[in-house]
């Protein structure tokens, strides 16, 4: 794997994302990891679940992280589809595109059930497929 992302399974927004990067990586570069998974500390000791429920993490293969929208645009670079993201690490627009990815994940559960009518996925109806 070139990239192993570490995200929140329960929130449908984010779930949504994951499935999207998966249909589009067709050479199997990224992992997903499901941060509420029961093993995912024994699995990945070096892992902080509690901050990876704050902001996105990306372990890449040469054994670094990576956070944020840094995730985001390393992830869909891979798969070579929306290109745009790569804008949102332009020196002058990453401090502003950062602190709106902040202030999304803090409220994830919201923001996911006003576009979707579903807080969190933990009936069983969000699954990677």
């Amino acid at each position: 794997m070139e990239l192993t992302i570490f995200y929140d399974g329960t929130c449908p927004l984010c779930l949504n994302e994951m499935q999207q990067l998966k249909r589009y990586d067709s050479l199997n570069r990224i992992g997903l990891e499901d941060i509420n998974a029961a093993d995912i500390n024994h699995r990945f000791p070096e892992l902080d679940v509690e901050q990876a429920n704050t902001i996105l993490h990306g372990l890449q293969a040469d054994g670094s992280w990576i956070y944020g929208l840094d995730v985001t645009a390393k992830a869909w670079g891979l798969t070579g589809k929306h290109g745009w993201v790569k804008l949102l690490r332009l020196p002058v627009i990453k401090p502003v595109a950062d602190l709106a990815y902040l202030a999304f994940a803090r409220n994830r559960y919201r923001i996911s059930y006003l576009l979707t009518g579903q807080k969190r996925c933990d009936n069983g109806n969000c699954k990677i497929k």
